[in-house]
Formats: structure tokens, sequence, C-alpha cells
């Protein structure tokens, strides 16, 4: 993984790297960003998958995926962001139909506490799923203060002095994308239960 460091940009921010990368497409750039979070998205793999190979494998194949994502997408928090990245990598991978197993069950632990829990999860995944795809439907300025308020935890003032937008338009588009957030919600729950 040498392609991943030595380069002289050590001063830069995680935006300002990003940024550059986006605008760009300069891999040192992407690797020089990437090397500063290598252990995390190993940490997130190894939780995942239980293995340090498997690990090891997703750390390069969830670079591969910053290539083409980060050149799409304006990233404010690149830590956070990516911490979710390769968790949804993780995830998409253990659902892959190779790693499916099937275990014989026993019909009255159908409803059993750890069940429920389960359920639960999955939910909550499908539930943060429309909310990421929601978010995107957002425009500009509005999509930005919601991640930047809700994803971010700024508040109203951090985020005037970060985007130089008015403090009263601020709280408008963090009260109106919340309200479009919800309703887009709604509608792909409704989907959901349709299909």
């Amino acid at each position: 993984m040498s392609f991943l460091t030595n380069t002289n940009r050590s001063g830069s921010s995680d935006k300002e790297l990003a940024d550059l990368y986006r605008d760009s497409g300069d891999m040192a750039v992407l690797g020089e960003l990437y090397g500063r979070y290598m252990d995390l998205v190993y940490g997130v793999c190894l939780k995942y998958y239980k293995e340090p190979e498997a690990a090891k494998d997703a750390v390069m194949q969830v670079f591969e995926e910053l290539v083409s994502k980060l050149r799409k997408h304006t990233v404010e928090n690149f830590r956070a962001w990516l911490h979710q990245v390769a968790k949804n990598h993780c995830l998409m991978q253990l659902r892959t139909p190779k790693n499916l197993k099937t275990v014989e069950f026993n019909g009255e632990l159908m409803q059993n506490e750890e069940t429920v829990h389960l359920n639960a999860v999955f939910e909550k995944e499908e539930s943060f799923k429309r909310m990421e795809g929601c978010l995107e439907t957002l425009q500009g300025d509005q999509q930005r203060a919601i991640r930047l308020f809700y994803l971010d935890g700024k508040c109203y003032n951090e985020i005037v002095e970060e985007t130089g937008i008015e403090w009263n338009q601020v709280r408008s588009f963090i009260q109106n994308g919340r309200r479009n957030l919800k309703n887009c919600m709604e509608r792909e729950q409704a989907k959901a239960e349709t299909n």
C-alpha cells in the first residue's frame, strides 16, 4: 500500500484534500487522504468480517470505491463519511448470496427476543438507506445545512460561519429540509410497504 503515502500535503485538511481530489482526480491526493484513515476502515471491516485477511481485502475495496464516489460528492466531514462508506461496503458484501448461510431453525424460536432485535436492526438500516436517498433529493444549500446540522452536529452559528449563509436562512433551510426529508421518507416507506 505504499502508493498511499509520501506526498507533501500533510498540512492540508481532509476537506481540502477531498475537494482537491474531486477537482483533479489525482490518485496521490486520494491516497494521502485515505492513508489517514486506513486504520479506521480496517477496524470497521474487522468488526463486520471477524477475519483479518477479509478486513484487509475490504480496506482496498473501499479505496477502490472512493475513486469514483469521492469524485461525485462534496464531503464536509470525510472521517464520518468514510466510516459510513466502509460500514455500507461491509454490510453489502455480507448480504451477497455467497455469504448468506442457511440454517435449520426451530419454529418455536421465530418470535424470540433476539429475532425481534435483529428485525429492528434491519429496519433501522432500511430507514437509514431511505434517509440517505432522500437527503440526495434536497436542493443545494438545504441539503448542506441538513448535513451540517444533523450529521456533523454543528449548531446554527457554526453553519453560518462555515457557509456564509445568514442565520435566518440557515434556520429556514433546516426547518424546510427536515420537513422535505420527512415527507420523502414517508413516501419511500409507503412504497416499500406496497412492494
